[in-house]
């Protein structure tokens, strides 16, 4: 996303409230974990990041990091029809009436959005990303501060994008939904390339908390907001045949993939990232609940590992 591309190696540094995950990939037939851990925010951010240099050798490698929820706009905009070159700079014009700020004070990207069949006679659909140069320069600060080299700023859904395509069937789209401890995140893949995104704001600390009619009600409200976007997904994109939904390693007392199973059309799977990514150089990742933690940081590092 907000970035550059450079020749060295890739390692992924998320910061969240209470804890900096770390992931590396290395490049390969099947993508090796290099490392994938959590270190507690034991003081302020810039020290813990200066911490993390010293002790990872992070100022070997570029370094890229993850947006947060909330601090970024994603939504669908028709392209215009202009130069490559020059689509950036377009696609801000026209969302200066989706923003509640100038968009002189915005950063933006373009993710592309695959045409079907009859692409040339319709207008190129593409999410625009929007984020305030504020934010942006505040987090590139705090990297500075620390003396680590920041290349990209990425955000989740291309996270857990690069995680979809690992499980992908060819010629068939792959809906994939995970939480954070605030909300849920919904993508829908194919051939490595996002086709929609949908957050959804149950998240998994709600979900882990909530008994009986409570979760019940939660999980009607996930199933709603699937059959939505499964829906909009075929009318949009028909095209491209849906294969299945793939949940993370979620705590098995919760019950959600049985529930899904029983009230969805289509198969649901649970991702095993072990069985996709070679797990030797960091074997407590075998457990999933710290799959589940460290999701995003082992999307955003695939990145370094042939995702673009």
């Amino acid at each position: 996303m907000f970035g550059r591309k450079k020749d060295a190696g890739l390692a992924v540094v998320h910061v969240l409230d209470d804890r900096i995950d770390v992931a590396r990939v290395a490049t390969s037939a099947r993508p090796t974990v290099a490392l994938c851990a959590s270190y507690r925010k034991e003081e302020s951010e810039i020290a813990s990041l200066s911490r993390l240099r010293r002790e990872l050798h992070l100022d070997r490698y570029r370094c890229a990091t993850l947006m947060s929820a909330g601090s970024y706009q994603l939504q669908v905009l028709d392209a215009p029809d202009v130069p490559a070159q020059e689509l950036k700079p377009a696609m801000r014009w026209k969302l200066k009436d989706a923003l509640d700020y100038p968009v002189e004070e915005a950063t933006v990207d373009v993710i592309a959005i695959p045409a079907g069949p009859g692409g040339p006679n319709r207008a190129r659909a593409v999410y625009a990303v929007a984020a305030r140069n504020e934010t942006i320069a505040q987090r590139m600060n705090a990297f500075a501060e620390a003396r680590l080299p920041l290349s990209v700023i990425d955000i989740p859904e291309m996270a857990q994008r690069n995680i979809a395509t690992l499980f992908e069937v060819e010629r068939r789209a792959l809906a994939m939904l995970s939480f954070s401890e605030q909300r849920g995140l919904l993508t829908l893949t194919s051939g490595g390339e996002l086709y929609l995104a949908r957050q959804i704001e149950i998240g998994l600390a709600q979900l882990v908390s909530s008994q009986g009619e409570e979760r019940l009600q939660l999980f009607e409200r996930i199933v709603l907001e699937l059959q939505r976007s499964l829906d909009h997904f075929d009318r949009q994109f028909s095209f491209v045949p849906l294969a299945k939904v793939m949940l993370p390693p979620l705590p098995e007392e919760l019950g959600l993939d049985r529930y899904l199973g029983e009230n969805l059309y289509l198969p649901i799977e649970v991702a095993r990232l072990d069985s996709v990514l070679d797990m030797q150089a960091a074997p407590d990742l075998r457990q999933p609940a710290v799959q589940l933690q460290r999701f995003l940081a082992l999307g955003a590092a695939l990145r370094g590992g042939g995702a673009a």
